[in-house]
């Protein structure tokens, strides 16, 4: 997300590393650079201008206790961009029973996708969610919301044969006690449309939701500050979910734009999966876009794709040193519902701040494909023991995965340095399992493993 703003930022904190002196005229140089880089981005020109002021006046006239110029001027960037986003950020707490949540933004900006991404995100920590679809203008946005509520299991209330949003909404009122939390999704609109706004308006007083969310695109750019501070005039919005940061789009315009108008992010749309949806946090999504990593977003990441249970059990059986193809099969179905390898590398610090181009990230997501595919076509046997795998069962593998004989190889030679990495984890040297890890920091062409720094 922001890719080119997140390069920029991170050319300016190398710049600061590598300097000599921080005076004046590396800040200023600094502060141009900062500049050009939000700028491009599609931040407004004011917003850049007062944030540049204040990192300059801080970065010249304060001095802190037990830090260098250098680590102050980067400590400066870090904060003033952080306050500049948000701040501390703002989670929804659902602190009732029958929590009203309405979505309201304008046309094709992804309220109903969104819709369905919420209700996954409450779901996945323990609630009972539905979903009301009130958007009777566009053609099959009923139906599209009953299928994406039904690929995760949450029914959708609407009738399409109503034309109006609070007609369609009292007509299911009742049922939506029933469940911990509903989610309207509202026909979209421009603020500039008196006769929808009416109709939201309506709904909004009708309803009175613990949360109205502006959806809003990462590339409507600097108009987002227009619309939210329209329909926050007119239906009091309590936060704002942008889409599509995973796309082309700048995206600057529009998250800065909702901070300056005080109306939070909360939600940000990261990918086009149901479960690509992440709770806006402002020091996470610096500390992302500086290359500091984010472990707070990759552990709720890792909680989500492996249960307690599961971890537990895992933890027993690699003490006693068992480990076999099952045990790496199920790793890898866990990295892949925690999201794109590019994503988990920006949450990493250390690993975040490499060059790893994205080509190559592309290339071990297809590796673990393939390698699924190779499992796929072993009996369980041969999971359970790797060791029996001769050349001849690996000619039978390979033409069952539709794979070659060298990706079979791979997978396996990739086995086997795991187990041997988990055995000095168990009970080896730290200098053995630093060289081991640098060996299998191969899934090839991760050669920037060697910056890595153990302890």
């Amino acid at each position: 997300m922001l890719d080119k703003l997140g390069s920029s930022l991170k050319g300016i904190l190398k710049r600061i590393a590598e300097s000599i002196f921080v005076d004046e005229k590396l800040v200023n140089e600094l502060v141009k650079e900062i500049q050009r880089a939000l700028l491009q981005a599609d931040v407004d020109v004011q917003l850049v201008f007062e944030l540049s002021k204040k990192i300059k006046e801080r970065a010249l006239k304060e001095e802190i206790a037990g830090l260098t110029k250098k680590e102050h001027l980067i400590n400066v960037v870090y904060e003033e961009l952080v306050n500049f986003l948000g701040g501390e950020g703002y989670k929804i707490e659902i602190n009732k029973k029958n929590f009203k949540i309405m979505l309201v933004g304008l046309y094709a900006s992804g309220k109903t996708t969104q819709a369905a991404k919420l209700a996954r995100f409450f779901q996945k920590r323990g609630f009972s969610v539905a979903l009301v679809q009130t958007d009777n203008y566009r053609p099959a946005a009923f139906e599209q919301l009953q299928q994406l509520g039904k690929s995760i299991n949450i029914p959708v209330f609407g009738d399409p044969a109503l034309k109006d949003a609070l007609q369609i909404y009292k007509k299911f009122e009742p049922e939506l006690k029933k469940f911990d939390i509903f989610i309207i999704d509202t026909a979209g609109r421009d603020a500039l449309s008196k006769e929808l706004i009416v109709e939201v308006k309506e709904l909004w007083e009708y309803v009175k939701p613990d949360e109205n969310l502006l959806v809003i695109s990462a590339d409507i750019g600097q108009a987002a500050r227009f619309q939210a501070e329209q329909f926050h005039e007119n239906c009091k919005v309590t936060g704002v979910v942008v889409t599509k940061l995973e796309g082309t789009a700048k995206g600057g315009g529009a998250l800065t734009a909702c901070a300056a108008t005080g109306t939070p992010v909360k939600f940000v749309g990261v990918g086009e999966k149901i479960e690509d949806l992440e709770e806006f946090n402002p020091k996470g999504f610096v500390s992302r876009m500086l290359g500091m990593g984010d472990l707070e977003a990759l552990l709720q990441k890792a909680k989500e794709a492996i249960s307690e249970e599961e971890a537990e059990d895992i933890k027993k059986r690699l003490l006693k040193g068992e480990f076999n193809l099952i045990d790496l099969y199920e790793q890898m179905q866990s990295v892949k519902k925690m999201g794109p390898l590019s994503n988990i590398f920006n949450m990493v610090p250390g690993l975040s701040q490499m060059s790893i181009p994205n080509d190559l990230l592309n290339v071990q997501e297809e590796k673990l494909q393939k390698w699924r595919y190779i499992m796929d076509s072993m009996s369980r046997e041969e999971l359970e023991d790797p060791e029996i795998i001769d050349i001849l069962r690996i000619e039978r593998i390979s033409k069952g995965s539709g794979t070659s004989i060298k990706e079979v190889r791979e997978l396996l030679k990739q086995y086997k340095q795991s187990k041997k990495l988990i055995k000095m984890f168990k009970g080896g040297s730290p200098k053995n399992v630093e060289q081991l890890v640098r060996k299998v920091g191969g899934m090839k062409g991760l050669s920037g493993m060697k910056n890595v720094k153990f302890k």
